[in-house]
């Protein structure tokens, strides 16, 4: 009878902590923290980038968060995509020849629907489109997920960060829960990341790059992570950043990109970051036992 009591009381106990502390870190056997695993544009090698097949694969392989890239097209619409023109990804040229250089402001959200995002990755994923950012945060609530949102090229968007934000409050996503524990938004402009932070002061907010030691304190006032090139990185700077505080009060975090192998993802992972991202993100979660 006691034990029962007393395991009943340790699994209580438990639950308490998991809903005061939700973001503390898993940790390894040497009780080191384990940097979370984020599947950049989707688990990109596996399935065509920033497609709803990307989000269901990362989903199959156990991922829970996944990076995007969100832009604007001619008439208004938030659609997730990676470069500022749509020749790579999609068959832009081939649907619209004469419509170079097939950049994603110069078209309307119905074109860019007509268009094959799968099909220059691989025959099985011929006919994917390119989604709006509603639908794909959709099929993140669908699987459970979080999100990593990236705007891309905001100096092309003059207003994306209010707009962005709209979505995701149409969306459901600016509730506590998701703006708590399933929701970064970040950019390579810390000027679109100052916006984000002063329009939505709840949501946590990141800055790509690697910027110098002497303007974090100036960076730490409205963002909460400072995310670079695993090719910029190094222990001294990753401690560097997590020696501010942000503005909800806590460390800046680190997440590195883009790491696709297991002997990269532990050497930094023995750096202290909090997170990688990864096209890979089974190769790096298997690397260091996230």
């Amino acid at each position: 009878m006691h034990a029962r009591v007393v395991a009943a009381s340790t699994t209580a106990l438990l639950g308490t902590a998991a809903l005061l502390f939700p973001h503390s870190p898993a940790r390894a056997a040497d009780d080191t923290p384990v940097p979370l695993v984020i599947a950049h544009r989707g688990a990109s090698a596996y399935a065509p980038e920033n497609t709803l097949a990307a989000v269901d694969k990362a989903a199959e392989l156990g991922i829970r968060w996944v990076e995007n890239d969100v832009q604007r097209t001619r008439d208004g619409e938030l659609v997730v995509v990676h470069d500022d023109n749509l020749r790579r990804t999609t068959d832009a040229e081939e649907v619209f020849p004469d419509r170079a250089p097939w950049k994603v402001k110069d078209f309307t959200a119905a074109e860019i629907a007509r268009l094959d995002a799968g099909s220059w990755f691989g025959s099985a994923y011929a006919g994917a489109r390119v989604p709006t950012l509603e639908q794909f945060v959709d099929r993140l609530e669908l699987r459970h997920q979080k999100l990593v949102l990236e705007i891309k090229n905001p100096e092309l968007y003059p207003g994306i960060e209010w707009q962005t934000l709209k979505v995701l409050s149409n969306e459901g996503w600016l509730d506590r829960s998701h703006v708590s524990a399933r929701l970064i938004v970040q950019s390579f402009s810390p000027d679109s990341v100052r916006t984000v932070h002063e329009l939505r002061p709840s949501v946590r907010t990141a800055v790509l790059g690697t910027p110098p030691v002497s303007d974090l304190l100036d960076y730490a006032r409205f963002t909460d992570q400072v995310n670079p090139s695993v090719s910029s990185l190094s222990p001294a700077y990753v401690a560097s950043v997590q020696s501010f505080s942000g503005p909800h009060g806590r460390p800046l975090k680190v997440f590195v990109w883009t790491v696709d192998n297991a002997t990269t993802a532990r050497r930094v992972a023995a750096y202290g970051v909090d997170g990688i991202l990864t096209n890979r993100p089974d190769v790096v979660r298997d690397a260091v036992g996230g």
